[in-house]
């Protein structure tokens, strides 16, 4: 019997990973790909962090280490919590991670029984609804478009919530939009919640440095709902180290200990060259993030601009992250040559063949009709990947 189990058969594939994976396909046949799908800074890590990865193998950091982090670095993670959002965190209140994403789906599985709904606005990046789902958890999709920023109100919140509702997800910055929750924005949703005592408010700040609005707002702000918010953060788009697979929340004690609960049984704790690495980039100097900060910024601003002369593209004016979310259904019913495209999915594998630009299917994100593109490239990647995009999408007729 060679069947998988009901969950495994439940869940998606990763639409970024399978289209980032296809673009390579296409490089590796020569043909000069520019990848638009991938969300990682183009950046190196900086130097002193990586220095400190190399004193950290010399100082034979090479053992086991706590399912919880070591405790410096859950000391550095209270640090920063309390330097840059004003929150008190004690260490026993954060679990660091394999990444951001395992500590979402850690306290995803630490929360939800099966039959519980998870509130989710979208557009939402890919994983949510799997995690949910991987929990037996029911998804509750709360759509926002262009035209509302692609941010939910209070008040579509508050028609989404029934007894059943447990957790509600949040993400801002947000992928695949780039939409930022400003504080009155926030403020209404906390409103909302401080009615319904026992829903559980994650809030993934994983972009928290890459804001282009001068200040940056958690919905942990609000004590009325302070005590039931886990935040999801970690060192990955801050620092430019994707690929060091660190992550943490920092959460109520209960919530910490369950997560640490599961976590102990079935990953234990992250790669010590890894953690000694992030608390460096914690504790070390930080004008390196904002130098990527503003490059991101000038690429926004550029990446704005090219598409907006696109006709038929509908964007907004994203605010932080490092992707934008065009609207792209004028051109369904369209042709060129083989291709006739009837969907967002029609297109991103057009944009693709045709052009040889890599974006992702807005249906990825709970959102047909849109596509994403990101903008963690190259200035001179951005102009050749929009002539090549305005090329591509006049062809259609």
């Amino acid at each position: 019997m060679n069947s998988t189990s009901n969950r495994i058969q439940a869940m998606s594939p990763s639409a970024t990973l399978a289209m980032s994976q296809k673009s390579n396909e296409l490089k590796a046949q020569g043909v000069d790909v520019i990848n638009l799908s991938v969300g990682e800074p183009d950046f190196n890590t900086p130097a002193h962090i990586k220095e400190a990865a190399k004193e950290a193998i010399d100082n034979n950091f090479t053992f086991y280490t706590p399912v919880p982090g070591y405790l410096s670095l859950r000391k550095a993670i209270c640090d920063k919590l309390k330097r840059e959002n004003n929150l008190d965190f004690a260490p026993e209140q954060i679990v660091v991670s394999n990444g951001a994403k395992q500590s979402l789906c850690n306290c995803i599985l630490s929360i939800i029984n099966p039959g519980d709904e998870v509130i989710i606005p979208t557009p939402a990046w890919v994983s949510y609804v799997e995690m949910v789902k991987l929990a037996e958890g029911v998804n509750v999709l709360v759509p926002a478009t262009v035209e509302q920023d692609f941010k939910i109100t209070a008040e579509q919140l508050e028609a989404a919530i029934t007894p059943k509702t447990r957790m509600v997800l949040l993400c801002s910055p947000s992928n695949p939009t780039g939409s930022v929750y400003s504080h009155s924005e926030l403020k209404a949703l906390a409103d909302v919640l401080a009615k319904y005592p026992d829903v559980i408010i994650l809030a993934d700040e994983i972009y928290e440095h890459i804001n282009y609005t001068g200040e940056f707002n958690s919905i942990s702000q609000f004590p009325e709902v302070c005590d039931r918010v886990v935040i999801v953060n970690g060192v990955s788009k801050a620092y430019a180290m994707t690929g060091w697979r660190i992550g943490f929340l920092a959460a109520p004690l209960w919530i910490a200990k369950a997560t640490n609960k599961l976590q102990g049984q079935y990953t234990s704790g992250c790669s010590s060259i890894a953690q000694k690495a992030a608390e460096e980039a914690y504790r070390g100097p930080q004008d390196c993030v904002e130098e990527m900060r503003k490059a991101f910024e000038r690429r926004r601003d550029l990446i704005v601009s090219l598409l907006k002369e696109i006709p038929g593209l509908k964007i907004n004016h994203p605010e932080g992250a490092f992707y934008i979310f065009p609207e792209v259904s004028s051109y369904f019913g369209k042709s060129c040559g083989n291709h006739t495209i009837n969907n967002s999915n029609d297109l991103a594998m057009y944009l693709l063949e045709e052009a040889h630009v890599a974006t992702v299917d807005g249906a990825a994100f709970c959102a047909p009709g849109y596509i994403r593109l990101s903008y963690a490239t190259s200035d001179d990647n951005i102009r050749e990947a929009a002539r090549r995009i305005a090329a591509a999408l006049a062809q259609l007729k």
